[in-house]
């Protein structure tokens, strides 16, 4: 019952700003099975020319990252954005440096480690991100709405947003997840790395243990269609391929992969396949690409397990160290450890990262996909990229692959704001009874 005085109390005090009244969202331009076409190429420059143009779109744009983990260093740490991240990901300067105007922390509840008080972690991470934005009103600002995140980008401050890692962190309580969306919560992901109430993840499939439920619960679809009428944007990041196609189906709103990559360049079940991409494009969605070594690179994730399968060392002192909290102790070792790993697997280069996005693109269509870093949340990236300060070396990129400012702004932040805006307008509509679900119950369907 404590957990529930304690969401009762944290619903008066901060309830949900208002949703964006007047958004005009592009119209859709529903993709085919055969690979789209690049974007046109932009004018050539000089060298000098060319990162000057690039600069200045990235600097122009509005940035969206759905992913950041940081909150755990708030929690865990009692890390400050104010502090040096050192070999963190985020802080002001950081943020400054890279133009980032809008970050989703994730709200990321350890499973077993927080088993029966799931809500209480969630809870005190939600409280870190307000402590933050109430700790420097001058540089970051809590946003709810797309509506505050233009409002926020106008005064030069950080848009701060959150969105919750997986359903297990509700403890299978509708109410729960209504609490969430009053604190400002405004996507989450059905599943994270475990199977849960709402449905089966990748993580998990082939662990025999594991209670499995053939795709999404009837329970998940109720969650998939109550977030719709909240207004929360439905997260499939990391749930398993069938669960992913009922979502789509369950879903009224377009849905988000806050940070997912492309299983046709590296094959983690975590990634997205072609058939994926098309079919969320379809529904209006967008892909968020994660940066994580062993997701964009599949000569990394060979080399990892040729470690693993060796019984590595420093390998295993790297995944042991990382799950543990982060005290200056245990960072210390773990920065060591990472040293001597770094030698044996290498970070994968830069290119890497932007073949993912260029991929997603011609499969998916350039309206449909975005960044989604997973930072703080990884203990790798790609080379050069070791923190949003670096954000502006992917724009360059794009733009030296021919990617113009238009599809630019797409990807940096425009795609999500699009298919935030229209999860906002359907649910004005449902609760204002002028857009009633008149669909028959679809019953499980096998994937395609």
């Amino acid at each position: 019952m404590q957990r529930f005085h304690r969401l009762l109390i944290c619903a008066v005090l901060f309830p949900a700003l208002a949703v964006a009244q007047n958004a005009n969202p592009p119209a859709n331009t529903a993709p085919s099975a055969t690979p789209r076409k690049s974007p046109s190429k932009a004018p050539t420059l000089s060298a000098k020319g060319a990162a000057t143009g690039a600069r200045a779109i990235h600097n122009s744009a509005l940035i969206i990252d759905t992913h950041a983990d940081t909150p755990g260093r708030f929690v865990d740490e009692n890390f400050d954005l104010s502090q040096d991240a050192g070999t963190g990901y985020l802080d002001f300067n950081k943020i400054k440096a890279g133009n980032l105007g809008a970050e989703f922390f994730s709200i990321w509840v350890e499973p077993k480690a927080n088993k029966g008080h799931e809500t209480k972690r969630a809870l005190d991470m939600i409280d870190s991100v307000y402590e933050q934005a109430r700790l420097h009103p001058d540089k970051m600002m809590m946003a709810f709405s797309t509506q505050d995140i233009l409002a926020a980008h106008r005064e030069h401050k950080l848009a701060a947003l959150l969105g919750v890692e997986g359903g297990h962190a509700i403890e299978g309580d509708m109410r729960i997840l209504r609490d969430y969306y009053r604190l400002g919560v405004r996507y989450m992901t059905l599943t994270w790395s475990n199977t849960n109430e709402l449905g089966d993840s990748s993580g998990d499939l082939n662990d025999k243990s594991v209670e499995h439920h053939d795709g999404i619960t009837d329970f998940g679809r109720q969650v998939v269609r109550e977030m719709n009428r909240l207004g929360m944007m439905v997260d499939i990041s990391h749930v398993a391929d069938r669960t992913f196609y009922q979502a789509l189906v369950a879903s009224r709103a377009p849905v988000i992969a806050s940070h997912s990559s492309s299983r046709a360049l590296t094959n983690a079940p975590r990634n997205m396949t072609d058939d994926m991409l098309i079919a969320l494009a379809r529904n209006g969605g967008v892909a968020q690409v994660n940066f994580y070594c062993a997701f964009i690179s599949q000569k990394y994730v060979d080399r990892e397990k040729q470690l693993k399968d060796q019984h590595d060392p420093d390998y295993e002192k790297v995944q042991s160290l990382f799950m543990k909290a982060q005290t200056p102790e245990v960072k210390k070792e773990l920065d060591a450890a990472k040293a001597r790993l770094v030698v044996k697997l290498p970070r994968p280069p830069l290119s890497d990262l932007i073949d993912h996005i260029d991929h997603m693109v011609k499969v998916a269509g350039v309206d449909h996909v975005g960044l989604g870093s997973d930072f703080d949340g990884i203990d790798c990236s790609p080379q050069g990229l070791d923190s949003a300060a670096d954000l502006p070396k992917i724009t360059q990129a794009l733009y030296d692959r021919g990617y113009k400012a238009a599809d630019l702004d797409k990807i940096l932040g425009g795609n999500l704001m699009r298919v935030f805006a229209e999860v906002e307008k359907l649910a004005r509509q449902i609760q204002a009874g002028t857009n009633p679900d008149r669909r028959r119950e679809i019953a499980p369907t096998a994937q395609p």
